[in-house]
């Protein structure tokens, strides 16, 4: 559509943890998990505000009353693939979150792009990374297979074992078109192998993969990632491990 770099964000007007549907939420407290609203917006406005200014920002919708407490997680919406003009939606595992895939194809439809459901449980583009040309490196191989046979896509699959790397963008990152950041304890050798073919790998621990150094986001000379590092003593561990 553009050379220009285009994202798609969404105000966390609904986001809420009444549902508990990972394995990190249940480390916590209900007092602690209570979503302080006023600041996710001005946290997601920061964020946004950054990423206009190097390229282009689609903003999701919020429908009036929308109870989908995790739509502003839009890597899970689905994917707009690279090598052609399709949008495909998700088919959600976690049932409170089904829906959120109507309003991503509602929208996509709107910009002109072809779009599908998946048929089979696949989570958008935090379990789908483009590197190149038609390759792409999955996790869940049925939808893949699908993926394959219908669109063209060479996709390196690997299967997720570690339940706090619960999507692919936990333990992998494509840092550029021919590297790739894995966390390389996550995957059988002959998964490692079949990367290794497309492409280099930098590899990680399974700890710093823990710290969500994978859940990131590149932006011409930039790499975004999530930090709580001002919100720490330099005194302690943490702070040092952050760091």
């Amino acid at each position: 559509m553009t050379n220009v770099p285009t994202f798609m964000m969404n105000i966390p007007s609904s986001y809420d943890t009444a549902v508990r549907n990972n394995v990190w939420m249940e480390e916590y407290d209900d007092e602690d998990i209570i979503v302080n609203k006023p600041k996710a917006i001005r946290e997601m406005w920061e964020v946004y505000s950054f990423l206009a200014s190097q390229g282009f920002v689609y903003l999701l919708p919020t429908p009036i009353d929308c109870k989908l407490q995790d739509l502003v997680f839009v890597a899970n919406n689905g994917i707009v693939l690279q090598h052609t003009p399709i949008y495909i939606g998700s088919n959600f595992k976690a049932t409170n979150r089904i829906g959120e895939e109507v309003i991503g194809m509602r929208f996509f439809d709107s910009l002109g792009y072809k779009t599908i459901r998946s048929p089979f449980e696949f989570e958008g583009e935090a379990e789908l990374k483009y590197l190149r040309d038609n390759i792409y490196i999955g996790g869940y191989k049925r939808a893949y297979e699908w993926m394959e046979s219908e669109f063209g896509m060479n996709i390196i699959k690997l299967e997720l074992k570690d339940p706090k790397n619960y999507h692919l963008d936990c333990t992998i990152f494509p840092f550029t078109n021919e590297s790739v950041i894995v966390a390389v304890d996550s995957f059988t050798k002959e998964e490692i192998k079949s990367i290794e073919k497309v492409a280099d790998i930098i590899p990680i621990t399974m700890d710093q993969a823990h710290t969500g150094l994978t859940n990131s986001v590149r932006v011409n000379n930039y790499l975004l990632n999530a930090s709580d590092i001002d919100f720490l003593s330099k005194r302690s561990e943490d702070y040092r491990y952050e760091s």
